[in-house]
């Protein structure tokens, strides 16, 4: 039997030969061997393939191996630089290649990337196991951590402690015989979702709707209707119109629509795009996922996923997260039945003799706003074209709010031509990020719109920020102007939230830098960033007709404002519906209790009191990405948590001046630049002086006084 130097010795060797190999074979040439030259690391998209994943995937995996193996046969005792440190650093390859491989899967995805994507879902998972489940290692980690209190440095001290609980609630406590279990377990459950993504991505793409006929169409705008022909077209189907699914349930044409046989189809066909029997049908894949996971909750000694899952948030338990949702649950529904009476009188009085059906909604909701507020969407549309929101209303507000300015940058290669690039400056003038943003839906891209690092800030790596905002906007004719909702505007402003969140981080470590936060804490500065859009200051700037140039008029913007509540029991039902949803998923203590998907959805939403026959849940289980591929399991619920963080932070703001430079400094310091470096219950409270209150969200909502 070889000794555990003479394995890391063999292990260095073979990184090395391997890493000789690639360079014979490809001159080199594989991108992830070596830093980027381009400014702060981003990455050289212009000289990545398909092909360099694979072979960075391997050696990076080998190189990392054999850092681990030096860390633990070191005959020192174990301090915070030879045990933490060099585990915080390793894996440099294969962190590098697979930040950019997991974008590509969801903004770019190919054949190829889907084949690896499924390939190697196991095997990073056996890769993480054989670390976190290294009882050596976690021997090394302990002793650090038990002497956590002789650290001089808070933020070294922070890190000990989240690298602590990440080795207990990985498992490297269990036994041997546990650990093998676990293991094959993660695996699997890898395995499934990577499959999941895979087959949500074909089912969105397949599930489109096709109309030969325009009249079928009556209500979209002309714009609207040039973008689906061009869709159809790209798909082999001249002459036709397309219209595409993005991954909510409802879809953005439905409340435009005149023809109400037309919504139905579209509804059902965004309702069931994945459980038509096919090879995209994703619920047996859902089913096993959740059972899977429950049998590693309990392997943990966990009563169910969730549990197990929320140790580490804000919410700690299920029960504070359910005790959350059920508050709000009741006064959203209570809402949403009065709303839904509302419209059924609006039908009624027009002679629809119908009773109001999820595909009605929207498309009567717009009109009951038209009729209540005099505001059409329609209106508002015009004055708001993408590049200037994006400039002079989500740049302009970051700049007035924490001094931070933006410049386009040509000269950096894109991984798609719909990409468009900014280099970030600080307050002082100092250049400080790389910003990428991918604004239009393709067919191969994942739904639904987010923020990643392509580099995460490290002053201990010398690393600055490189980031990207992702966007699924329909994409305009070639010629025509780029119109957006202002649902649209909002989710601009939300997602730049993040990645103020993560420009604006000062952190050491990477592990604690920016957004590498709980989950439910991670939205709150991205939906504080949403009230942004409407300060008048900034909508002003920003709200532009892209024919005559001309501001926004204020009796529009006085409408928008009086309209601001309507419809909020529609969306928080259908917000709250996901959230119960994906609680009850992960709640099980019986694999029994699953049955077949759609009847466990039907039961979790009654029993939760949110089965609205006409406000369906904003994600039907089977393609609800969040929580089986998107690492939202068992925190879909954040969105509404941080929501409480958010309305109580923003009438702080509005308590003390507003919108001023003063006030996004101390946002900036207290919330936005501490990372994971402390208790964030306790940064909440040092910013706003009192613990989180429930009561500014339920009157942002219009649900009390």
């Amino acid at each position: 039997m070889r000794n555990k130097k003479t394995l890391a010795i063999i292990a260095s060797s073979l990184l090395i030969v391997a890493c000789k190999n690639s360079s014979n074979n490809s001159k080199m040439s594989n991108p992830f061997f070596q830093k980027s030259s381009l400014q702060y690391q981003a990455p050289e998209f212009d000289k990545i393939k398909s092909e360099h994943f694979k072979p960075a995937f391997d050696s990076g995996m080998i190189q990392q191996n054999a850092e681990i193996e030096k860390i633990v046969s070191n005959t020192e005792a174990p301090t915070f630089e030879n045990t933490i440190v060099p585990l915080e650093t390793s894996g440099e390859i294969l962190k590098r290649a697979q930040i950019v491989f997991y974008n590509f899967a969801d903004a770019n995805k190919d054949s190829s990337i889907s084949k690896l994507e499924e390939e190697y879902a196991p095997k990073f998972s056996t890769h993480s196991d054989n670390i976190f489940l290294n009882t050596k290692l976690f021997n090394r980690v302990k002793a650090v951590y038990d002497n956590r209190e002789n650290l001089k440095e808070p933020e070294d001290k922070r890190l000990v402690e989240v690298y602590f609980e990440k080795f207990e609630m990985a498992g490297a406590n269990l036994s041997e015989e546990d650990k093998a279990k676990l293991k094959k377990l993660n695996e699997e459950e890898a395995a499934l979702t990577a499959k999941f993504s895979s087959q949500l991505l074909g089912a969105r793409k397949n599930g489109g709707v096709l109309f030969d006929d325009v009249k079928e169409l009556d209500g979209l705008s002309e714009e609207e209707l040039k973008a689906a022909q061009s869709d159809a077209e790209k798909a082999g189907q001249k002459g036709k119109y397309l219209i595409a699914l993005i991954n909510t349930t409802q879809q953005p044409c439905l409340q435009n629509l005149k023809n109400r046989a037309t919504r139905e189809k579209i509804f059902k066909a965004s309702w069931t795009r994945a459980e038509k029997g096919d090879e995209n049908d994703t619920r047996k894949t859902i089913e096993q996922i959740a059972k899977l996971r429950l049998q590693k909750a309990k392997l943990l000694g966990q009563p169910n996923f969730a549990s197990w899952k929320l140790q580490d948030q804000m919410a700690k338990t299920p029960s504070a997260a359910k005790e959350m949702m059920k508050q709000i649950a009741f006064y959203a529904v209570n809402a949403a039945k009065n709303e839904a009476a509302e419209l059924q009188k609006l039908i009624d009085a027009e002679g629809g003799g119908f009773k109001l059906e999820p595909w009605d909604w929207n498309f009567y909701a717009e009109k009951l706003r038209k009729a209540k507020y005099d505001l059409d969407e329609s209106e508002i549309k015009p004055y708001f074209e993408i590049s200037t929101v994006l400039e002079k209303g989500v740049f302009y507000a970051a700049e007035k709010m924490y001094g931070v300015t933006f410049k386009k940058r040509t000269d950096l290669p894109v991984y798609h031509p719909d990409v468009v690039a900014y280099e970030v400056f600080d307050k002082d003038g100092k250049s400080m990020a790389i910003y990428y943003l991918d604004f239009y839906a393709r067919d191969n891209k994942v739904g639904g719109a987010w923020m990643n690092n392509y580099v995460e800030q490290s002053t201990l790596l010398g690393q600055k920020p490189v980031i990207v905002n992702v966007y699924n906007y329909q994409k305009p004719a070639p010629g025509n102007p780029s119109l957006i909702s202002f649902d649209d505007v909002e989710t601009l402003f939300h997602e730049f939230g993040h990645t103020i969140h993560g420009l604006v981080a000062k952190q050491k470590y990477t592990t604690l830098s920016g957004t590498n936060v709980p989950r439910d804490f991670v939205e709150f500065p991205s939906q504080i960033n949403e009230h942004w859009a409407l300060e008048p200051s900034v909508l002003k700037n920003y709200a532009v007709h892209y024919k005559t140039k001309e501001p926004i008029p204020q009796a529009l913007l006085d409408k928008m404002s009086k309209a601001a509540t309507f419809n909020q029991g529609y969306m928080v039902t259908e917000l709250t519906a996901a959230a119960a949803l994906d609680m009850a998923w992960h709640s099980i203590t019986d694999e029994n209790q699953i049955g077949d998907a759609l009847s466990f959805e039907k039961k979790a939403l009654t029993d939760f009191g949110l089965l609205v026959n006409e406000v369906p849940t904003r994600y039907h289980s089977p393609y609800f990405n969040h929580i089986w591929g998107g690492g939202y399991s068992a925190g879909y619920y954040a969105y509404i948590w941080s929501e409480i963080l958010d309305q109580d932070a923003y009438q702080w703001f509005k308590d003390h001046g507003g919108m001023t430079r003063e006030n996004g400094d101390r946002f900036r310091e207290y919330i936005l630049s501490i990372g994971n470096t402390k208790d964030l219950n306790e940064a909440f409270k040092e910013f706003t002086g009192h613990k989180a209150d429930i009561k500014p969200l339920l009157r942002s909502r219009g649900f009390i006084k």
